[in-house]
């Protein structure tokens, strides 16, 4: 289970869409990144320790690609993100009534594709529609059904929670913090 220790992360000069990631192999202990280090890409993701659950650690140039990297940041505690094929699009929506209550549905929204028919499995999101005044949006998801015998299991996301969530906006950027219910 060594792949679901990595941090991943798009390097700067990469496309904002593309799903050419670089895998930051860790040690037992990731130093948390944050906005003032240097050697920090313009938008990914690290999980962060927490008691009995996992954190996820996103950042973006802006709050798109934060969420974005916050989603694909759950589905690699999933399963290793390598395996995965960008053979099929699985497009969805989701709203709430401020930023928090957006986020937890976005990723809800993506939690039940992959818990229900048809199990999809995206190693890359791209949010097309983004209203933050009314809080909606529209996204895609490029990956493929999951499926044991190509994608090696790992730890079960059973649930999204409110518990220490942040968003967070800085001089370079947004972060944000979602703790996931293992």
């Amino acid at each position: 289970k060594q792949w679901y220790q990595r941090r991943v992360a798009i390097t700067a000069g990469d496309n904002e869409n593309s799903a050419n990631r670089r895998a930051l192999e860790s040690d037992d202990q990731l130093p948390h990144t944050g906005p003032e280090d240097p050697n920090r890409p313009s938008r990914g993701y690290e999980y962060c320790d927490h008691t009995a659950d996992i954190q996820v650690h996103s950042w973006g140039v802006n709050l798109k690609e934060a969420f974005e990297e916050c989603c694909v940041g759950m589905f690699g505690y999933i399963t290793d993100l390598t395996t995965v094929e960008p053979k099929d699009t699985f497009t969805l929506e989701a709203e709430g009534h401020d930023m928090d209550t957006l986020l937890f549905h976005f990723l809800d929204e993506w939690l039940y594709a992959f818990s229900a028919e048809p199990y999809f499995t995206p190693n890359e999101i791209n949010i097309l529609e983004s209203d933050e005044v009314n809080f909606k949006i529209k996204c895609e998801g490029y990956g493929e059904p999951f499926d044991l015998q190509k994608h090696p299991q790992g730890t079960e996301v059973k649930a999204i929670t409110y518990s220490a969530m942040q968003i967070k906006q800085h001089d370079k950027g947004y972060e944000v913090y979602v703790i996931v219910d293992i």
